[in-house]
């Protein structure tokens, strides 16, 4: 058993620091972001229906899917039928916490204010015939993590889906949804937190090696509420989300926290809004990722909006990428709309580091072995996110999965000597 010291693990903190700069200067002489959105419009001007046929099929060149690989998506751009019944759900429902599937015709969708603001989007709320919706009741504390899993069977057509997760005023809950299985889903998301409440949300891919998720989330915060919404990308064949939060009312708070983990061929997108639209509002966004495999491709698009009404604001974004070899790929873009100068903070940084021979050589000179170093690094790359997301039972499993990824990279290290 190798046995690593402190002073060799502070050390380690400082090569990946070195590594990983996020040096607000540097990333700006190196075109890596910009503070306005590149077309000189706001991104919170984005077009937006529940008529899929006012959309125009993208072509792939435009700025919200040049990323975006869009053959891999099975047509659900075009007509690909959103008819699929082949997934299950499970979960114990805890006390204090109402869930049920209910008609769309009888559900609350669209409480949010949410409007599908693009053809994916739009066509699943044309095809969906049932809402999801999770309540908790005004000043409900719930003690357990409600634990949703959607497993898809990898039968059928795509599957249109909408979940609705809605909190009373001073309730506060933890909702996990792991998706696991095999599937083409096409799901749209609307969070409601009532003043002054409190919830942390985990969107968990673990998805099989084939799978297709689209998502459109939408989340609006109250009066003093808190939101913590967490996205974990391990599995799939292409995952993209695009997340947005808006406050009803001053001193709301928002944090936003992704890790994800792109192998060989994988594709994992997140596209993230925050629309400081009330004063004294709070947004944290910090997203980590590490890439391996040839063709290994992540895409990170974080915007933030303060509107001239948001005085006394305080936001801050960050975005990390390890690569772990050669042939992967990590797009990173934070985007930064100031209109009043009134504000307490507005921060961000984008950062992306290649794990090569002189970080071993640096680390194996002070004794600490190749394998060993490699797992050292990556696994504090990614103990900071499993302490801020703060869910015992999403913990542990990501750590199995980094875990997993780490053989992996130590196969495909041995494979190449």
């Amino acid at each position: 058993m190798t046995q690593t010291s402190t002073d060799n693990a502070a050390e380690l903190a400082i090569v990946a620091s070195d590594v990983l700069s996020t040096d607000h200067t540097r990333a700006v002489a190196d075109g890596a972001h910009t503070h306005a959105a590149s077309s000189g419009s706001s991104y919170a001007d984005r077009f937006a229906s529940t008529d899929p046929a006012a959309f125009e099929r993208p072509t792939g060149r435009e700025e919200e899917w040049r990323f975006t690989p869009l053959r891999r998506l099975r047509g659900l751009l075009e007509d690909a039928p959103l008819t699929g019944t082949g997934f299950t759900v499970s979960g114990v429902i805890p006390d204090g916490v109402t869930a049920a599937s209910i008609a769309v015709g009888d559900s609350d969708r669209g409480i949010s204010g949410y409007v599908p603001i693009d053809r994916v989007s739009a066509r699943v709320w044309d095809a969906t015939t049932h809402v999801y919706t999770v309540d908790v009741a005004a000043e409900t504390e719930v003690a357990e993590p409600y634990v949703v899993t959607v497993r898809g069977t990898g039968q059928g057509d795509a599957i249109p889906a909408h979940l609705l997760v809605r909190l009373g005023a001073f309730a506060s809950a933890t909702v996990v949804v792991f998706y696991e299985g095999s599937a083409t889903l096409a799901e749209n998301v609307e969070v409601v937190l009532a003043d002054g409440a409190k919830l942390t949300l985990v969107s968990y891919q673990d998805w099989a090696r084939d799978a297709v998720h689209h998502s459109n989330a939408h989340a609006v915060v109250g009066r003093d509420a808190e939101l913590k919404h967490v996205s974990v990308s391990f599995g799939g064949d292409l995952v993209r989300h695009d997340t947005t939060a808006s406050y009803r009312g001053p001193g709301g708070s928002v944090r936003l926290i992704g890790l994800y983990f792109a192998d060989a061929g994988q594709h994992i997108e997140h596209r993230l809004f925050v629309d400081h639209n009330e004063p004294k509002t709070r947004s944290d966004v910090l997203y980590k990722g590490a890439l391996q495999g040839q063709d290994a491709h992540s895409v990170w698009i974080g915007n933030v909006l303060i509107r001239p009404e948001a005085e006394g604001i305080n936001t801050y974004e960050l975005n990390r990428n390890l690569l772990l070899t050669e042939g992967a790929r990590a797009d990173s873009v934070p985007n930064l709309e100031i209109e009043t100068g009134e504000i307490e903070g507005a921060g961000h940084a984008s950062a992306t580091g290649r794990f090569d021979d002189e970080q071993l050589f640096y680390l194996r000179a002070r004794g600490i072995p190749e394998e060993a170093a490699r797992r050292l690094v990556l696994r504090g790359f990614f103990a900071e996110m499993i302490g801020q997301i703060g869910v015992p039972v999403v913990g542990e499993r990501m750590l199995a999965a980094i875990e997993v990824e780490l053989e992996t990279a130590m196969q495909a290290s041995e494979d190449a000597v």
